[in-house]
């Protein structure tokens, strides 16, 4: 089958021939029919991410699908051949940057009927970090002040979407010509970055979502009432993080020099600070296809392209200003 493959890091992705997928009793072997580009997608190909993830090369990238079943193993339960599904495939399973894979059936979910197949493969990373993060993490509950920042970006617009519907005041960081946008799927205020200093507007928040790290995330903190939380995906990780993903002794000891800054403020401020390096999980999914196809969140694809187009989309992503998802379609 054709894919498109990481050699090394830091070389270009190439499309390439490689075997079919190995299916085990537990997987199911999926059509690839539309994935999502995300920006672990480039910082896995750059290596940033190589002490977390040490993946072996070659490599297939790409975290989202929608697709068919096209066969099923031995013990799998809850799917069969025609569905239709969509999933982000557990980490050191990756690959949906080819025309077929085979996944463990807990990582997906029967796919939202109320949407095109582009648009559930933009979904399953972005939502399930927005899940993780404002459900399992930070338990957001009705009259919370949330503040998400890069409301425009994957995880952004999903976020203000479920942290509304949880019954939260919601606020976001954006460009000005994003805040009409923003402002419709559900932002209460719209702080524009380029103008105004949110650390200066904002306080008393219960919960930050901070997509960028460094400097941002430090300022957050102190937007936060006693006993808030900011949630960052970004990083800088923790030692919580690097004990429970069982990571060697000599990262733990990096994460927590990483980290040092972040909790000695967040500690300072009486605020707390969690790393979240989203996990795969269909049940979460499942949960996330009801809100959509009931019409309480909407994705939100920016660009569609060809499968071609993967090796320039990723060289090109962190200067992108498209709003929300890019997605390739098998279709174009």
């Amino acid at each position: 089958m054709r894919a498109f493959v990481l050699s090394k890091y830091q070389a270009e992705v190439e499309e390439q021939e490689v075997p079919e997928p190995t299916i085990g009793e537990h997987d199911v072997l999926i059509a690839i029919e539309a994935a999502g580009l995300n920006h672990l997608d480039e910082r896995i190909r750059t290596g940033e991410f190589k002490a977390i993830l040490p993946y072996k090369m070659p490599l297939i990238l790409g975290h989202d699908l929608a697709g068919t079943v096209l066969s099923v193993g031995s013990k799998v339960q809850n799917f069969q051949v025609g569905d239709k599904v969509y999933g982000r495939p557990r980490d050191f399973h990756i690959g949906t940057f080819a025309e077929r894979i085979a996944v463990n059936e807990n990582d997906i979910a029967l796919a939202p009927t109320s949407i095109t197949t582009a648009e559930a493969a933009s979904l399953p990373l972005v939502a399930l970090t927005a899940w993780q993060a404002l459900v399992e993490i930070a338990n957001v509950q009705p009259g919370h002040k949330v503040l998400i920042h890069a409301g425009a970006g994957g995880v952004g617009n999903f976020a203000i979407q479920l942290a509304k519907h949880l019954g939260a005041h919601v606020a976001t960081t954006a460009s000005a010509k994003n805040k009409e946008f923003l402002l419709e799927l559900g932002a209460d205020e719209v702080i524009d970055y380029r103008s105004q200093d949110f650390s200066t507007v904002l306080s008393d928040f219960d919960v930050v979502l901070d997509t960028l790290g460094g400097e941002n995330l430090l300022k957050s903190l102190h937007i936060l009432r006693k006993g808030g939380i900011a949630v960052g995906i970004s990083g800088p990780p923790t030692p919580e993080f690097a004990a429970d993903a069982g990571l060697n002794p000599i990262v733990r000891l990096a994460t927590a020099a990483l980290s040092f800054k972040t909790r000695r403020r967040a500690k300072q401020l009486g605020v707390s600070y969690q790393f979240l390096f989203m996990h795969a999980s269909g049940a979460q999914l499942k949960k996330i296809t009801t809100l959509i196809d009931d019409n309480l969140i909407r994705p939100v694809v920016g660009e569609t392209l060809p499968f071609t187009q993967i090796p320039a989309a990723l060289k090109s992503l962190d200067n992108s200003t498209v709003r929300g998802k890019t997605v390739f379609s098998s279709n174009l």
